[in-house]
């Protein structure tokens, strides 16, 4: 079956002080999850832990980013964490910066390609 494009959630976040692009990276995957309550699964009756995950991380330095600490995350599903370019550092004036991320948070589910949901059938 193929995996069928469900939800996406955005979130940011920030490590004010630390110059950590994990935390940061970390904060805004919580950032999105804190915004929805995701039911999809149920809808089509299947587990939670049938959802396939993917994470898109936007960071200066993706590099210093621990993929693991952010998949683990999640609670539920399979993950895969992919980090690129992206966010932004913002310069403070002892020389440091704040550290901001992006997460984009994608679910797909395995469902069968030629059911027409909804479809009283």
């Amino acid at each position: 079956m193929p995996l069928k494009r469900m939800v996406m959630e955005l979130g940011m976040g920030t490590d004010l002080q630390g110059q950590d692009y994990t935390k940061a990276a970390c904060r805004a995957v919580h950032n999105a999850l804190r915004q929805n309550s995701l039911h999809v699964y149920d809808a089509f009756g299947v587990s939670r832990d049938d959802m396939v995950v993917e994470i898109i991380i936007g960071v200066q330095k993706p590099d210093q980013v621990d993929q693991q600490a952010v998949a683990d995350m999640l609670p539920y599903g399979s993950r895969t964490v992919r980090v690129e370019a992206g966010g932004m550092d913002t310069p403070k004036d002892d020389g440091g910066a704040t550290i901001m991320a992006n997460a984009a948070i994608i679910v797909y589910l395995d469902l069968p390609g030629d059911k027409v949901w909804g479809d009283a059938a």
